[in-house]
């Protein structure tokens, strides 16, 4: 996907989402759901205006940050050797933040569903889309595992996302299943989160070592 292609893309479904909640306005109670437990029952709420509105704008605002970063870069030239897929992850994590939108809104009407069973496997779906980047990505300064380490060594940088994108693939797998385990699963979750987010610092510490000893 080109940059024209994914910005009119994501574009349009922020467009879309913004015009339903606003056709949706006189139906809004005020205020609206903004907060769910871990059981996925609601436990907070916010203004109608902000619960209409502050979806779309933080979606554009991230759209906007995602857009800049090819060009920001000092190793913008790495980017590119992988910004096919960071194009493709852009419209998917638009397409997340807007999913979440609808449930809200779902949720505001009155619709019935528990939200960790409707949210978790998407969140899922998300990390996998994010494990399968980080064994495309190539160093840089903005996407991926950014350590001291990974960022001065590009062997280090590689061995280090082979191993990450195999454990956040693997975070997402567990995600889907821990979404209908129910408050257990919360557990499962987190264990799976920190394994993923901290495994590859600590193992790209372990190899800069052994190019530096």
């Amino acid at each position: 996907m080109t940059i024209r292609t994914i910005t009119i893309t994501s574009l349009v479904l922020i467009l879309a989402a913004t015009l339903a909640g606003i056709l949706l306005w006189n139906r809004l109670p005020d205020p609206m759901p903004s907060h769910w437990n871990a059981a996925g029952e609601i436990d907070g709420y916010m203004p109608k205006f902000w619960g209409v509105f502050l979806m779309p704008i933080v979606t554009l605002a991230l759209l906007g940050l995602f857009l800049v970063i090819p060009h920001i870069d000092p190793l913008k030239a790495n980017i590119a050797k992988f910004i096919g897929t960071f194009n493709v992850f852009i419209v998917a994590f638009v397409a997340y933040m807007l999913y979440i939108y609808a449930l809200t809104l779902s949720a505001a009407l009155g619709v019935p569903f528990n939200m960790t069973v409707m949210l978790l496997p998407v969140v899922g779906l998300l990390f996998i889309g994010v494990g399968y980047m980080m064994g495309k990505a190539k160093r840089n300064f903005f996407i991926g595992i950014r350590t001291p380490w990974t960022l001065s060594s590009e062997t280090v940088w590689d061995e280090t996302h082979k191993l990450g994108s195999k454990l956040f693939m693997l975070a997402g797998v567990v995600t889907i299943v821990s979404a209908f385990l129910g408050e257990s699963g919360v557990w499962l979750l987190i264990a799976a989160i920190f394994i993923a987010a901290f495994i590859p610092i600590l193992y790209s510490y372990i190899l800069w070592r052994r190019e530096n000893p």
